[in-house]
């Protein structure tokens, strides 16, 4: 597939640029018609290779991976080389109603996903409800948030653990903010998709419980998350 530059139109404003890197060229050209009139600069990529350049290249405020992506890399094969460099919110579209598809794009670092077929008004929602929590993140207190060991600057985006900083995925950044505005208090996984996702999200609680587990792995002993089994988490 070539690779296309939307042109700016009347209702595009400021909102930033949106990689979609999309093999199927009808998809694409959906993808871009929707998200050019929610505002977004949208730039295509047909494979993976082109999308991760035009990433490095860009500073888009978040990028599109379809899993089945021709070449040598696939889609979970890019969102984890770019996951390396940058924090940037991915979106994981499959064509597949995989679990372990969807397990694995969130263990990589991807934010959120949609199956085939979908809504593109349901892609460009879920877009706008990571950002909007994304951007609500920087607009914070400038105090910081401490929950045992853990120093979460909502302002800066930054999260260290012990005196060392810690990367983390816009989503997992966004959970751990959730928690640390909310310490101690035992949180559903219900509570924490509509407080973190939105409560127009729609999908299996489990995603909560894959974000969990890759704090975990992140912060280890330094953040005190605990389960409350049959009810959710309390961390604090």
């Amino acid at each position: 597939m070539a690779e296309s530059t939307s042109k700016p139109t009347e209702q595009e404003s400021t909102n930033g640029t949106i990689i979609v890197v999309e093999d199927d060229r009808n998809i694409a050209e959906l993808l871009d018609l929707y998200l050019r009139n929610a505002g977004f600069r949208v730039l295509q990529a047909g494979d993976a290779r082109r999308g991760l350049e035009l990433a490095g290249q860009e500073h888009p405020v978040l990028v599109v991976f379809d899993i089945g992506l021709p070449g040598p890399l696939d889609g979970l094969q890019a969102c984890r080389e770019l996951r390396k460099t940058s924090d940037v919110p991915i979106v994981m579209v499959t064509a597949r109603d995989d679990e372990l598809d969807r397990v694995l794009g969130l263990e990589l670092g991807a934010d959120d996903y949609v199956t085939k077929p979908f809504s593109p008004r349901e892609l460009v929602a879920r877009v706008r409800a990571i950002l909007r929590r994304s951007e609500s993140g920087r607009r914070a207190g400038d105090e910081p948030l401490t929950v045992g060991s853990v120093v979460v600057d909502t302002l800066r985006r930054d999260v260290r653990a012990d005196g060392v900083e810690v990367q983390l995925t816009a989503r997992e950044f966004d959970l751990l903010a959730f928690f640390a505005e909310n310490p101690g208090i035992v949180l559903s996984r219900q509570q924490l998709l509509d407080g973190v996702w939105g409560s127009g999200w729609y999908g299996d609680e489990r995603t909560v419980d894959v974000h969990v587990r890759q704090l975990r792995r992140k912060l280890g002993d330094a953040l005190p998350l605990a389960t409350v089994w049959g009810v959710g988490y309390r961390c604090g």
